[in-house]
């Protein structure tokens, strides 16, 4: 059975895409994808989506009114759809529906995604790149498609010919222009590393004040967050199963629920957290458990073994630089035993995110949202074997929408 879908019938202009047209359909088509359960999409995670730093050439800085105009321009040639989510919600959120005009199956959807995305490109690259979207076979499975989608009565796609000094012929889609000069707003890599702008130590600073001002708030609202948190629940359970036996450490504990939850399947845990306040707050909550005031920068091996067997950093790191992340995950994978086991979990985006209240206290605290490669990067340098990563979405009821980086990894034996 053929993988082509039927003959392709276009809404209105459906063919005639501006480059940022180009970019918001791709990017709500992506979301589509790699993580329904936020989707359809809201105007601040479109936003983000359309200028990440990954996954896009080029990259964008454009802003909500643009994408509002944007929006609003498909939405009358009915390419998107404007939905409201929940009973009597007002948060507008978006929906593509460029896929049901041109009648594509998910092949075809992975293809055109990736070329909206990011321009024209060789079937070896489409191969790689639309890995999380659909699995090609092979990269002849791609060149295979690609044929049969160009030789359509209506082809929205084609085939580019050789420019000199290229190796294998490109393909780009017949929606609107993809080899021209752009007018998309260009944007400068995510500054990861502007958060130590006035230095370490005041950002410490601002860490560790801010947490004693929230402490109490924050532990009333987040102490017993992982009951639901079912994936969060899962992949420490499987941090617990594949651990070797010893004492587990949780660094940047705040109100102790990782520590505590470890400990409840049996693990010897240990917190440790920057803010004295939120060590006071959890050794009310948990006085069974060994809660000390701490940097993760700079850690101790317990005091009745020769290291730990896992450390885990549920949502640690988010106030540490980019070019910080490779030092501290070399600091976890150091203090364990051999075949002992990371885990990480923390928010991944392209912005650093300033914050002056959170949980009813004024605070100064900047956020950052790192690159997933980075932080894989970060682990494969750390020494750091058989390591696993996961992408959750947010649930947008709870939680911020920002994706959700999940990794797991074992210190050789």
């Amino acid at each position: 059975m053929s993988v082509i879908p039927a003959a392709p019938q276009p809404g209105p202009d459906a063919r005639s895409l501006t480059p940022v047209e180009q970019r918001v359909l791709g990017a709500l088509m992506e979301k589509q994808q790699t993580v329904p359960a936020s989707y359809p999409l809201s105007m601040a995670a479109l936003r983000a989506a359309c200028n990440q730093t990954s996954s896009r050439e080029p990259l964008t800085d454009l802003d909500e009114q643009t994408i509002h105009r944007t929006l609003a321009d498909l939405r009358s040639r009915e390419l998107v759809r404007f939905v409201h989510t929940g009973t009597g919600s007002r948060t507008v959120r978006f929906h593509q529906r460029l896929t049901e005009f041109l009648a594509l199956n998910e092949p075809s959807t992975a293809l055109l995604t990736v070329l909206l995305l990011r321009g024209p490109q060789p079937a070896g690259q489409l191969f790689t790149r639309t890995e999380r979207l659909h699995p090609f076979a092979d990269r002849e499975a791609v060149e295979k498609l690609l044929t049969e989608l160009a030789a359509l009565s209506e082809p929205w796609i084609v085939q580019l010919q050789h420019q000199p000094g290229q190796r294998d012929p490109r393909w780009a889609h017949t929606l609107g222009p993809v080899d021209e000069a752009t007018p998309i707003p260009t944007a400068q890599p995510t500054d990861r590393d502007a958060v130590l702008e006035g230095g370490a130590d005041l950002r410490d600073a601002q860490v560790r004040t801010g947490y004693d001002a929230m402490a109490s708030g924050y532990t009333q609202a987040l102490h017993d967050e992982l009951a639901g948190k079912p994936f969060d629940r899962w992949v420490l359970d499987r941090v617990d199963e594949i651990a070797p036996a010893g004492p587990v450490l949780d660094v940047g504990c705040g109100p102790g629920q990782v520590a505590a939850y470890l400990a409840g399947r049996g693990r010897a845990a240990t917190g440790i957290d920057l803010s004295p306040a939120m060590i006071e707050e959890a050794r009310s909550l948990h006085p069974e458990l060994d809660l000390q005031v701490g940097d993760l920068r700079g850690l101790l091996k317990p005091r009745d073994a020769a290291g730990w067997s896992a450390v885990a950093a549920w949502y640690a790191l988010v106030h540490l630089a980019g070019s910080e992340l490779g030092e501290a995950v070399r600091e976890f994978a150091r203090v364990l035993v051999p075949g002992g086991v990371v885990a990480i979990a923390l928010h991944i985006g392209d912005e650093v995110r300033h914050v002056t209240e959170l949980f009813g206290a004024e605070v100064d605290l900047h956020f950052v949202l790192h690159d997933r490669h980075e932080v894989l990067t970060a682990a494969t340098a750390a020494g750091l074997v058989d390591v696993q990563w996961y992408l959750r979405s947010p649930d947008p009821a709870v939680e911020v929408e920002t994706e959700r980086l999940y990794l797991v990894g074992r210190a050789p034996v």
